[in-house]
């Protein structure tokens, strides 16, 4: 690692106001909250606000990062209800126009919306890239399938009555966005529900809420009618008050499985409103002695995108011991490489790596790292990078403790362990032991063990010789602890519906 990066941030406005009913508002509460890049750890929104700052930043806007109090909650539930009267008489054709149009805009503003998150959270370009792309695709998509989403007509029966079942939305719904992928997430959750017809009031990370806060900009520009989509960010207040609100109907939370259980319990203290949750993860990849362990180990070496801060990302390796040498090798190799180009400038195209997205995360890594050195042997990495910035080795255990935390527990970090086994059921039998199901991985070229395993893993979702486990026409979810109810794909926009069945008797 080099230097500290030095980063511009008068390039675009920083948006930091609420976006309730088609504008951008101030929040009720005066106390302002401050964000610092995890590149340099430079203030780029201040609680303070001294005037020495606003004169350094004279084009910059705003300063002070607003948080949501629940009044604010019930201002944007009000202005949803209103979203969603004038949502509902929008024709199909036009819903879907609109949806498409917002994607074009969002891929036009493409250059704002990355370096957003890049001077933030040091988000490397590729994936910047990747993300901003999806959500496109994902309000395309959804869009696109407005017209298609029908529901079922019953033969008529015998005594002249007929039954048919269709499917409406919930009306008012809410989301919670996570920091590492606030983009994505948002278009999982708000691209089906507005598809489906409701209105959302959605929380953006406190942690990494600029992106998200700008694209409210464009659903105006796009022709959403004020009200359907709101965004704020906020703290536990916030949360609390959309999970418990009696007019919010359906809920949609993305983060761990320890506030997941805070959401569904207020859920439940309330009206009892619908509660899907995508929660944490400890994928398993399992490498069998018969794979390419080329492309496993190249596939393998995803644990350390956006800095190992995805809930998908395989963080458990089980190898056979005939190929665990190799195997090892290969991913020590991978890790030292790079490793030596943290700290590249995130706004470089050529930057493959970024920092953890802020230093309360990154503190949690660390004491994950040092609790390793305990239960685990060290392979490669194992070290803060730098004075400043989130910067954390990429990290490598073998021979864990079969209690070891780093081997069990969801690191949400740059930090993989790998385990050998003998048989095929040995490997079932650790890659199951767990509470988490949302993702794994196999590789192996026996078809006939590649079908016979994926059955038998706990999983809401397996990739056979691949590192992509998500796509937009797939359903999202997990087993276990990882989650409830699904995303993605047609499953998505029936998740944000609600079934009526019809008797017709003429």
């Amino acid at each position: 690692m080099g230097g500290v990066v030095a980063l511009d941030f008068t390039q675009y406005p920083i948006p930091t106001q609420a976006f309730i009913d088609g504008k951008y508002v101030d929040c009720k509460d005066p106390t302002k909250h401050e964000l610092r890049s995890s590149v340099n750890d430079e203030v780029l929104t201040s609680g303070s606000s001294p005037a020495w700052e606003a004169m350094l930043y004279p084009s910059v806007g705003f300063r002070d990062l607003q948080w949501a109090t629940a009044e604010d909650v019930d201002t944007a539930v009000a202005a949803a209800e209103k979203g969603f009267a004038a949502w509902r008489s929008v024709p199909n054709t036009q819903k879907r126009d609109i949806m498409v149009k917002f994607a074009s805009l969002i891929r036009e503003n493409a250059s704002q919306i990355t370096w957003l998150e890049a001077v933030l959270v040091g988000k490397d370009p590729m994936l910047g890239r990747f993300g901003i792309n999806e959500v496109a695709e994902l309000f395309t998509f959804y869009g696109n399938l407005i017209h298609q989403f029908h529901g079922q007509v019953q033969t008529p029966h015998d005594d002249g009555t007929l039954e048919y079942v269709i499917r409406q939305p919930f009306g008012v719904v809410a989301g919670i966005t996570p920091f590492n992928e606030p983009l994505l997430t948002f278009a999982m959750k708000v691209a089906p529900a507005v598809a489906a017809g409701n209105a959302i009031a959605l929380k953006a990370s406190e942690q990494n809420p600029l992106s998200t806060l700008f694209l409210a900009s464009l659903t105006k520009e796009a022709g959403f009618p004020d009200g359907v989509i709101n965004i704020f960010t906020g703290g536990a207040e916030a949360g609390d008050a959309l999970a418990t609100h009696m007019k919010i109907r359906m809920i949609s939370f993305t983060g761990s499985i320890q506030v997941g259980k805070l959401v569904q319990q207020a859920a439940a203290r309330s009206n009892l409103k619908k509660v899907t949750l995508e929660l944490g993860g400890k994928s398993p990849v399992i490498v069998f002695q018969d794979a390419d362990l080329e492309k496993a180990s190249q596939m393998s070496a995803a644990f350390l995108a956006l800095n190992g801060q995805g809930c998908l990302l395989g963080t458990r390796m089980y190898v056979h011991e005939d190929v665990a040498q190799e195997m090892i090798a290969r991913m020590k190799g991978i890790a030292e490489y790079m490793g030596a180009s943290l700290g590249s400038d995130p706004l470089d195209p050529s930057t493959q790596t970024s920092p953890l997205f802020n230093h309360r995360q990154k503190d949690v890594v660390i004491k994950y790292i040092d609790e390793g050195k305990k239960e685990a042997t060290l392979l490669t990495g194992g070290s803060a990078v730098g004075e400043k910035g989130c910067y954390v080795q990429p990290t490598i255990f073998i021979n864990p403790s079969k209690s070891a935390k780093v081997l069990n527990e969801e690191v949400f970090g740059p930090v993989l362990t790998i385990v050998t086994f003998k048989d095929e059921q040995e490997a079932l039998d650790m890659a199951n032991d767990t509470e988490y199901g949302l993702a794994a991985y196999v590789h192996t070229k026996d078809l006939g063990r590649a079908l016979r395993f994926t059955k038998n893993l706990e999983a809401g979702m397996v990739s056979v010789n691949s590192a992509m486990a998500y796509d937009r026409y797939r359903p999202f979810g997990g087993w276990k602890q990882s989650g409830q109810g699904y995303e993605n794909g047609v499953a998505g926009l029936e998740d944000w519906s609600q079934t009526k069945s019809v008797l017709l008797s003429i």
